[in-house]
């Protein structure tokens, strides 16, 4: 299970670049470019078909996806050649892929307002949520849980022993009653898909480490997005982007003003590459569908405020050579633009393997540990 839910996270995450690659690549055609190969994965190449004038490639290395684009790193004055366009279309190109990114969160939030989303909160009293509860998130095999029939996503109504019963609002009540009645039988009435079910289990006085006396591992969760009729999703959706991406400009912004001011990363950042994403896609994928699929939307709403930075090697810095190029009135020489971009590339891929090492592998470590 552990493992299928790793390969759907990382899958989503290719999925996201799929898309953003779609968006260089239909603006591209409208404009009547040629693209000379769409390719999932990064070379070497394993197959491919061409269809018209483009080669369609699936290749070895699972990390992303890319489009080649005619006269895209040349001046070439050919008719479907990228360096002859106006400029305003190259910028459009250019942008394509930053504008899918948040063309595809406006789809999964919109999907979220019909379906409705989760988010885990923790016992602490918070303000702003709704259909507040305590939820099933593991069930060690073997265990009383196990035994009884409780099963993953079980909403937890209330526990009962003779004479008495105990609604559960947060994990510590849950805890209480069970730290209480060791050795003695416990009712419990879960939520499980809308059905009000009814279980038995006794509290072990022994037990492995990690399990604790029932077996469960429960989490507080709460409403994030309330399910709306499916014609006010796209507008719902939209909004929400919207406020998504707000939110995510003032955290950048907090966290370059920490460092530029010698402050060091705000409490509550963490930084993560690729695989720390999938790590905590992976997590995020135990709350259900709804908290899983807002995830990668707020991700896809991260990556494309990443893209637009004014880096070489970045769509941000492939802007900027354009508007240099229109301030000047002729472009940056194709060499040296070339020069720029790969020393920023091999910067960036640096800094990846870096946050990967010192981030990301003992995040891997921790999620593989937890999931034996």
């Amino acid at each position: 299970m552990m493992i299928l839910t790793l390969l759907v996270a990382f899958l989503s995450l290719i999925a996201l670049m799929i898309i953003h690659e779609f968006g260089h690549f239909i603006i591209a055609k409208k404009f009547g470019v040629k693209v000379e190969e769409f390719g999932i994965g990064y070379p070497p190449r394993l197959f491919g078909k061409k269809f018209g004038e483009t080669l369609y490639s699936v290749n070895l290395i699972p990390l992303g996806a890319f489009v080649k684009i005619f006269g895209e790193t040349a001046d070439i004055h050919d008719a479907k050649s990228f360096s002859n366009l106006a400029i305003w279309k190259r910028i459009l190109i250019v942008l394509g892929g930053v504008l899918a990114f948040w063309v595809a969160s406006i789809v999964i939030f919109s999907v979220l307002f019909v379906i409705g989303a989760n988010v885990p909160i923790g016992d602490q009293d918070v303000a702003g949520f709704s259909n507040v509860r305590v939820q099933i998130m593991n069930v060690a095999p073997g265990s009383p849980a196990e035994s009884a029939g409780l099963q993953l996503q079980d909403e937890v109504i209330s526990l009962s022993t003779p004479g008495v019963s105990y609604k559960i609002n947060k994990i510590v009540d849950f805890q209480k009653v069970v730290q209480e009645n060791k050795g003695k039988p416990v009712a419990i009435t879960v939520n499980r898909l809308g059905e009000s079910l009814n279980f038995n289990f006794t509290p072990r006085f022994e037990y492995p480490a990690g399990e604790g006396s029932v077996g469960v591992g429960l989490e507080r969760t709460a409403t994030l997005i309330e399910k709306v009729p499916w014609y006010q999703a796209p507008i719902k959706g939209t909004m929400y982007c919207g406020q998504v991406t707000w939110g995510a400009i003032q955290g950048i912004w907090s966290v370059f003003a920490n460092l530029f001011s010698g402050k060091g990363v705000p409490s509550g950042a963490e930084l993560a590459g690729p695989v720390g994403i999938t790590i905590f896609l992976a997590k995020a994928a135990d709350y259900g569908v709804g908290f899983f699929l807002y995830f990668i939307g707020s991700i896809s709403v991260f990556i494309a405020l990443f893209n637009i930075f004014p880096i070489p090697a970045l769509d941000g810095g492939k802007f900027v050579f354009l508007v240099i190029e229109k301030v000047m009135g002729k472009p940056v020489p194709a060499h040296w633009e070339q020069k720029v971009t790969v020393f920023f590339f091999i910067l960036l891929i640096t800094a990846s393997i870096f946050v990967t090492v010192k981030f990301d592998f003992p995040r891997v470590v921790e999620f593989w540990k937890a999931g034996l």
